[in-house]
């Protein structure tokens, strides 16, 4: 933790850098990724203060759309997309993910209820060839094709996905090696950006 402490006493020692934050925000992107401490979208992106607004959940679910039930997560996509007037979401998965692979292993989460509800509310279980595979690959692209059409229930992405002012993206980060990967409709494939 003292390293951290560390950087946070001399982050607020360059105010000229931060001044123009002060304005507004107005990213372009709205980046669904999971809670997990490797996977950091700034780092993965390069993106500065202000470029991505971000959603950050266990597994990077998206939960279902439901009128009447506000959520934390739909608030935000919301926002993102009706407020801040984002131009693309992007849904990142990655490798290693424990809660795709507690899904695909079937994992007996009593001891962490919470976590056990979550998963099973928001997920369906992803399908993967082999659930011994430790990066859970497949069943993580699998996941995060799952979670775009999540996003399609949003009437708000819905509207904006028909009037050509959104896009829904799909990635899948490799812990392991630093790769990402983009879905393409057209090979139904990820593949390297």
């Amino acid at each position: 933790m003292q390293p951290l402490i560390d950087n946070a006493r001399t982050f607020g020692q360059r105010p000229e850098e931060f001044a123009q934050l002060a304005q507004g925000q107005s990213p372009e992107v709205l980046f669904i990724t999971c809670s997990d401490s490797r996977v950091v979208p700034a780092l993965i992106t390069g993106a500065r203060p202000g470029q991505l607004f971000e959603l950050r959940t266990a597994g990077n679910i998206v939960p279902p759309y439901t009128s009447g039930r506000p959520s934390g997560e739909a608030a935000t996509i919301e926002y993102a997309v009706e407020v801040l007037g984002v131009r693309d979401v992007v849904v990142c998965g990655h490798s290693h993910c424990g809660a795709v692979g507690a899904l695909v292993r079937g994992d007996d989460l009593d001891a962490v209820p919470a976590v056990r509800d979550w998963l099973a509310h928001a997920a369906d279980q992803p399908e993967a060839a082999d659930p011994t595979d430790p990066t859970v690959a497949e069943a993580v692209q699998n996941h995060v094709l799952a979670q775009l059409l999540r996003l399609r229930s949003y009437p708000c992405v819905e509207q904006r996905l028909t009037d050509g002012r959104l896009r829904l993206r799909g990635w899948y980060y490799e812990v392991h090696t630093g790769a990402v990967r983009e879905h393409h409709a057209g090979t139904d494939a990820f593949e390297a950006l």
